[in-house]
């Protein structure tokens, strides 16, 4: 667990002695694979970070078609907002395969930010990246087509992998479909339309990225 909180942008930096307060605090949980984690309305108790795993954040409208937010892993903090603010859940939380978590419960971190100004500045920092990761999904949504949606992300994925010869998918490709807002259906067209105009490869889960000039102008 303190590799993950040393390594983490949320407390990557603090000295020794802040990373053992911080360790005093914490509880570990261990969700099973498709185990929900919080609801949408759920009081904010707290917030969690990933030691390993990968969890969704999603809603799901009223007619039952699920749109994903984002797909956090080891490291990532996630349902941190509530924490400040008092409010419940803005959105479902759900184990995507066998994860482990850190819970900071809400009291507790806010005392300890008190005692930890730099806390403060590190959170600010996390909360920012994570509203200029929304913008560009709100943007992508609702301004750009699907096609252009996947090769932005595709791209991101090189950037985040450092890798722009090929990439490797972390989620499913009906999970994929949902965070770009689509269909299973239209992505695996879009993939096999990408494939013959010679911009990727598709072999399984790894993406080969043929020609990245391509993605961007498509983007």
């Amino acid at each position: 667990m303190r590799q993950v909180l040393a390594a983490s942008e949320l407390f990557g930096g603090l000295p020794p002695e802040h990373l053992d307060a911080i360790e005093r605090i914490v509880v570990i949980k261990q969700c099973g694979r498709g185990a929900s984690i919080f609801f949408e309305g759920d009081p904010g108790t707290g917030f969690y970070m990933v030691i390993t795993g990968r969890v969704k954040i999603f809603k799901t409208s009223l007619s039952g078609k699920e749109q994903i937010l984002h797909i956090f892993g080891a490291g990532e903090p996630f349902g941190e907002v509530p924490v400040f603010h008092g409010h419940p859940f803005p959105a479902n939380a759900m184990a995507l395969e066998k994860t482990s978590l850190i819970f900071f419960p809400r009291k507790d971190f806010v005392d300890l930010v008190h005692t930890i100004p730099s806390l403060v500045m590190n959170m600010l920092a996390v909360l920012s990246m994570r509203l200029r990761r929304f913008v560009t999904q709100i943007e992508n949504l609702s301004l750009k087509e699907v096609p252009a949606r996947l090769a932005g992300y595709l791209l991101y994925l090189a950037e985040e992998q450092e890798n722009d010869k090929r990439v490797e998918l972390q989620i499913s490709k009906g999970q994929l479909a949902s965070l770009l807002g689509t269909i299973p259906e239209t992505l695996s067209r879009i993939f096999a339309k990408m494939s013959e105009e010679g911009l990727i490869s598709v072999d399984g889960k790894v993406i080969s990225l043929l020609d990245l000039k391509g993605l961007e102008q498509k983007e």
